[in-house]
């Protein structure tokens, strides 16, 4: 993962066959499966098949949860990893929410909580991580025996990421450790927020059979994850589709300055230029986005064009994002973007002013981010328990 934090955990299947090793893994990232089925996805043979299971059985990683019928006759048994296998816990430390999960290594939710800010939040701070704090500590008070060992802590920050050997004062990645000091010996990731949500996509979404795509947030911030052959693009400097610094605005009467786009196109700014064109002899001015959406999907003609507009705007940073990846597919998602009345809109300027890209509406809604977290929290969870050092 981009953001480690090192902490010594026991692999128990570190001696597992390299054979038992693949099944684990399989089944951690497709969930139940049938000897038969996991035999032919890793061409194995019976014998193969029945030894591995058989090891990890021993150290119980697996357990059979049941039977089907086969297509001659037979019953097969179904396999899934087991809840001694341990559990992750998954943050989405956001600038509005604080979003957590508990899960399986397979991705089956055990608990979930989530925490509204008192104010939205656009750095990385203390209020962030005191939330953060709070919500984790209840999530362990609340942890049932039953589901194993805590095996990582994946937090999907709204910060640039960078590795150990990167400049974290830069990032300000570690404020989120401030009011909060995580459990001692648990393995602790950390990733940048957007790119979570991509990962989430490409899991979970509407991105599935897709090996390189970009998610665009839009929202009280904005940003850009980039798959890329299947893998995240990170960048140098982890700001690979820091969106939020494109150059704006540029005209002859105005000059660049950092950040600006995303005070523009954030929820904020544009409901405060809705406000200041809001005519006052129409309906009254909608209190937030969500009932600015809401009005115009009921067909109020001034609403709709507040978020023609809008989806105007957003095209075109689409378009500039599809000139310089071209990755075919671009996905709209954040609290405003991952409305379906944007899209029609934002499609037609995005392939107006750039080369041919589809447009998708996110599926996946507020939980992009956690459910992406909580994938790459899943996967540093398996490589721990299979000692795996991929991972």
């Amino acid at each position: 993962m981009n953001g480690v934090q090192s902490r010594i955990q026991v692999s128990p299947g570190s001696a597992l066959t390299a054979s038992a090793k693949s099944i684990f893994r399989l089944l951690a990232a497709r969930g139940p499966a049938t000897r038969p089925q996991l035999g032919e996805v890793l061409g194995l043979s019976r014998p193969t098949m029945s030894a591995a299971i058989a090891e990890l059985e021993e150290l119980s990683l697996v357990t059979k949860i049941g039977e089907v019928q086969g297509a001659l006759g037979r019953k097969a048994a179904v396999y899934r990893p087991a809840q001694a296998a341990g559990h992750v816990i998954s943050i989405d430390a956001g600038s509005t929410h604080v979003r957590l999960r508990a899960s399986t290594v397979d991705r089956r939710l055990l608990q979930s909580r989530v925490f509204r800010l008192p104010s939205s939040q656009l750095l990385l701070g203390e209020e962030i991580s005191r939330a953060v704090a709070d919500e984790l500590a209840a999530a362990i008070a609340e942890t049932d025996p039953a589901w194993g060992t805590l095996r990582t802590i994946g937090i999907a920050l709204p910060s640039r990421v960078v590795g150990p050997q990167g400049d974290h004062d830069a990032t300000r990645q570690q404020a989120i450790f401030s009011c909060f000091e995580p459990p001692a010996d648990i393995p602790i990731i950390l990733e940048n927020n957007v790119n979570c949500a991509a990962v989430a996509e490409r899991s979970n979404g509407v991105a599935k059979d897709w090996e390189t795509f970009a998610y665009v947030q839009i929202g009280f911030k904005i940003g850009m994850g980039v798959m890329l052959d299947g893998k995240l693009l990170r960048g140098r400097n982890g700001a690979a589709g820091e969106i939020s610094h494109l150059a704006f605005p540029v005209a002859d009467n105005a000059k660049p300055v950092a950040g600006e786009i995303e005070r523009y196109m954030g929820t904020d700014a544009f409901m405060q230029r809705v406000a200041k064109r809001w005519p006052q002899s129409d309906a009254p001015l909608p209190r937030d986005a969500a009932e600015l959406m809401a009005m115009a999907a009921a067909g109020d003609e001034v609403a709709l064009q507040h978020v023609t507009r809008h989806a105007e705007d957003i095209g075109a940073i689409v378009a500039s994002c599809v000139s310089i990846l071209d990755p075919g597919l671009v996905v709209l998602g954040g609290g405003l973007g991952a409305n379906p009345l944007l899209l029609p809109t934002v499609h037609e300027v995005a392939n107006r002013l750039s080369y041919p890209v589809e447009v998708r509406t996110s599926s996946l809604g507020q939980d992009a981010t956690v459910l992406g977290i909580e994938k790459l929290a899943c996967d540093s969870a398996v490589g721990l328990i299979l000692g795996d050092a991929r991972n």
